[in-house]
C-alpha cells in the first residue's frame, strides 16, 4: 500500500490536474469506482459524482490535505442517497464519506493525525463554518475547510455557483475578522 500512497500523492500533487487516469485512482482506491457515472439527479449538480470530484480537485491549489479531502469528499454519495421522485438527496453523505475515507487512509498508511484532519475536512465540507468556534489552534484547518468549500462550490451547476460563492465570501470575511481579533489578542498578552 505504501507504493499506492506514494503514487496517489504524486498524481494529486501535480500543479495542474488536467488529466486523470481513472484506472490508477480506481486501482489504489477501488471505492472511487462507484462514483464514476453515478448521476447526482439533483438540480444543483451538472456532473456525475466522479466528474464533480475531478472538477473540484482541478480548482484546488496543490496542498496534499486539501486534495485528498476533495478526492474523497463525496465518495459516500453512492451509498447514502435518498430518492424523491426524480431528485436524489444525499443527507448524511459527509459522515458516510468520512467513515469510508478513514478506512481508506489507514489502509494507505496515513498516520492518525493526518487521517483525523482529512476526515474532519470531509465530514464538514457541507457545514456552514461557525466563526465562534474558530480559535488559534484550528485556524489553519478552518481556512482549509473554507477553501475546500470554494472548490466544491465551483464544481456545482454554473446556475448555482454565484449564490454559493457570495455566501462563502461572507464567511471568509468573518473568518478574517476573527483571525485579526485572535492575532490582536495574542499581541496584547
Amino acid at each position: 500500500m505504501e507504493k499506492g500512497k506514494e503514487e496517489l500523492e504524486n498524481i494529486i500533487m501535480e500543479n495542474q490536474i488536467h488529466y486523470f487516469d481513472e484506472n490508477i485512482f480506481f486501482t489504489i482506491i477501488p471505492e472511487l469506482k462507484d462514483c464514476e457515472g453515478f448521476d447526482h439527479k439533483h438540480p444543483h449538480h451538472c456532473y456525475d459524482v466522479w466528474e464533480h470530484t475531478k472538477v473540484a480537485m482541478r480548482k484546488s491549489k496543490p496542498d496534499l490535505q486539501i486534495r485528498l479531502a476533495l478526492l474523497l469528499h463525496d465518495i459516500g454519495k453512492p451509498h447514502s442517497y435518498q430518492e424523491d421522485g426524480e431528485i436524489r438527496h444525499f443527507h448524511g453523505h459527509p459522515q458516510v464519506s468520512a467513515d469510508m475515507s478513514r478506512k481508506i487512509l489507514v489502509r494507505l498508511g496515513y498516520n492518525e493525525k493526518e487521517v483525523e484532519e482529512i476526515c474532519y475536512l470531509i465530514e464538514n465540507h457541507d457545514n456552514i463554518i461557525n466563526i465562534d468556534n474558530v480559535n488559534k489552534d484550528n485556524i489553519e484547518l478552518t481556512k482549509k475547510l473554507l477553501y475546500i468549500q470554494y472548490c466544491d462550490a465551483y464544481a456545482h451547476d454554473p446556475k448555482n455557483i454565484e449564490k454559493r460563492i457570495k455566501k462563502l465570501d461572507g464567511i471568509k470575511e468573518k473568518l478574517q475578522e476573527k483571525i485579526n481579533e485572535l492575532q490582536k489578542n495574542e499581541e496584547i498578552r
